[in-house]
């Protein structure tokens, strides 16, 4: 992960503003909440620099009602993908409420989408609550694997270890158990 990341936002990528009013759409008649996060626009195939807002995180524990929607402040992470947050308006306006300002203060873009969730039915903002343009980009999105690794990797890399440190051979499935700590693994 980079720690520092280029400070020109070009976009949110198609699928994603999709996702946004989909969930919007599915959380009404209560609001949605999330943080946007993106990826350096080249890793998405894009021949320019710069990021493109990728995905959304939802912070565990948020609660929302049809006014408003409130995030646990201690479970969202310190993360230098984020550039921004996007949450519903179910009475559809596309506008801050002086609520919304004041949690304006992290991130370049705020975008807002209201009822009835078209594709038109969306409109980013500054910090300070004022319309900014936000390109809305097609790109292919990389798939998501929460866990980047398969069984067979993970037998490789126990067998490494086991040639290095003695621990126990993931493909031998002798009824011998060393009980190793990793022996639960077979």
């Amino acid at each position: 992960m980079r720690l520092f990341r280029s400070s020109e936002l070009l976009g949110i990528a198609r699928e994603t503003l999709d996702f946004v009013l989909e969930a919007s759409e599915e959380t009404h008649p209560n609001e949605y909440m999330g943080f946007l996060r993106a990826e350096d626009a080249r890793k998405l195939g894009l021949d320019r620099s710069g990021q493109v807002i990728t995905n959304v995180l939802v912070i565990p524990g948020t609660t929302s009602n049809p006014v408003s929607a409130t995030v646990r402040s201690e479970m969202k992470p310190n993360d230098v993908q984020s550039v921004g947050s996007v949450h519903s308006h179910p009475n559809g306006v596309l506008r801050p409420s002086d609520a919304d300002l004041a949690t304006f203060g992290q991130g370049e873009v705020h975008i807002i989408v209201g009822a009835p969730y078209e594709r038109g039915d969306w409109r980013a903002f500054d910090n300070g609550g004022e319309p900014t343009t936000l390109d809305v980009i097609d790109v292919d999105l990389p798939e998501e694997r929460f866990f980047d690794f398969t069984q067979a990797d993970i037998d490789a890399e126990l067998l490494e270890e086991g040639r290095r440190g003695g621990v126990v051979d993931p493909t031998n499935h002798d009824d011998d158990d060393s009980g190793g700590f990793l022996s639960w693994l077979r």
